[in-house]
């Protein structure tokens, strides 16, 4: 439970770093870098989240903070295009947009850190 808790955190973490993003980056530095910035900064914040959490999730082996790691990537990704494109009403090209590595955008930046901070946290702060 205190896992899904937590990336309920994370989402709404990400949810404000994407309002602060179009409300603030974006005018300042244009739309590619407010994006670059914006990824960068919800990396930063995810992995200060999984560090100040960790402890709770207490994985007691690398292959259950690996588990973790892949729900909570598994829970982004529904998220993402399931709301996205349900809710928001995105057609898939809009949302594979993010994933253009070659256009600038660094999404899955963010995704490899929701899925590797918890083996990579808990590895750091020794709980396995």
């Amino acid at each position: 439970m205190i896992v899904r808790v937590i990336w309920f955190a994370l989402l709404v973490i990400a949810v404000l770093n994407g309002t602060f993003r179009v409300a603030v980056l974006v005018p300042r530095l244009g739309d590619a870098m407010g994006h670059v910035v914006s990824t960068l900064m919800l990396c930063v914040l995810i992995v200060v989240l999984s560090w100040a959490t960790i402890g709770w999730v207490h994985p007691a082996t690398p292959a259950q903070a690996i588990a973790v790691g892949v729900l909570w990537l598994v829970l982004t990704l529904v998220f993402e295009f399931g709301f996205g494109h349900f809710v928001a009403h995105k057609t898939w090209p809009e949302l594979l947009a993010d994933y253009n590595l070659l256009g600038g955008r660094i999404w899955p930046l963010v995704l490899l850190t929701t899925m590797a901070s918890p083996y990579l946290l808990g590895r750091f702060r020794g709980l396995f």
